[in-house]
């Protein structure tokens, strides 16, 4: 039988950097071919800490979502080390017990008002 080594990717280093002019370019390609679609959408810090903060987490899960209103939204989740949804993690209260929380679960990033201007390029 042949062993086959597998390599677990490291979930923290997804995502890179790209030029202002290469994101530029990516968001008017699809404000072209999308002009109907929202424009974006933006998170504040706090939400994303907490998210991050969840004991091991590797990253976060943006997934397009319908809001109440109607409204095209996202909601975004914390994933651990196998890629899954923290749902429920482990923690030590103050005297010293352990108890499980909820995992975070989040919404309400900010999309554009109508009247505002998000133009990039």
């Amino acid at each position: 039988m042949q062993y086959t080594e597998t390599k677990k990717q490291d979930l923290t280093k997804i995502g890179e950097a790209i030029s202002h002019e290469l994101g530029a370019k990516m968001v008017k390609d699809f404000q072209d071919n999308h002009p109907e679609e929202t424009i974006g959408n933006y998170i504040g810090r706090e939400i994303l800490e907490k998210i991050l903060a969840q004991p091991g987490c590797m990253g976060i899960r943006f997934y397009n979502a319908i809001n109440e209103t109607g409204r095209k939204t996202l909601v975004y989740v914390g994933i651990d080390e196998n890629n899954q949804i923290i749902d429920k993690y482990t923690c030590i209260n103050s005297a010293g017990e352990l108890y499980t929380d909820d995992g975070t679960v989040a919404d309400r990033a900010g999309a554009p008002d109508p009247e505002d201007s998000w133009s990039w390029i």
